[in-house]
């Protein structure tokens, strides 16, 4: 339980401080849970793009659109080649899953999955909504791009 503030309180918090407790905290706990498939986000981020458009991408496109993401300075290379070498994906024609790319896929997603739930325990649909759209004017009042990903 958590203790409650009035909002003039609440309303005079850091939200650099906040938000970036809980980037480090969800991101963490995120890969984490990752980890357990001795998976890394940009892996994560490179099964969901590849499953969602078959043989759509090359390496180049979707370094591109996964760049935005990384934090870390990620050789995207290296995280395809890790997969090519697992046999999760192949290039023929295009980024494709193989059937073990798809497994272990769905594994990482469940175990995400468990790590939102934990996550939203206790928050109301509604205020998180309010929250990601305060978070997206705020990123746009500042010169970044308060739109949501395609």
């Amino acid at each position: 339980m958590i203790k409650e503030y009035t909002d003039e309180v609440v309303a005079a918090q850091p939200i650099g401080a906040w938000s970036g407790e809980a980037y480090r905290l969800v991101v963490g706990a995120l890969r984490e849970a990752l980890a357990v498939e001795d998976l890394t986000q940009p892996h994560w981020w490179t099964l969901n793009h590849v499953a969602g458009k078959p043989g759509e991408w090359t390496r180049e496109a979707l370094v591109r659109r996964l760049a935005r993401y990384d934090d870390l300075g990620i050789d995207f290379d290296a995280v395809f080649d890790d997969l090519v070498a697992r046999g999760w994906l192949t290039e023929r024609d295009g980024l494709t899953l193989t059937e073990a790319g798809e497994a272990g896929r769905l594994r990482a997603r469940d175990r995400n999955a468990r790590v939102h739930e934990r996550m939203h325990e206790g928050v109301d649909p509604a205020d998180f909504v309010t929250t990601i759209n305060v978070l997206r004017r705020m990123v746009a009042n500042l010169g970044g791009d308060g739109n949501l990903p395609d």
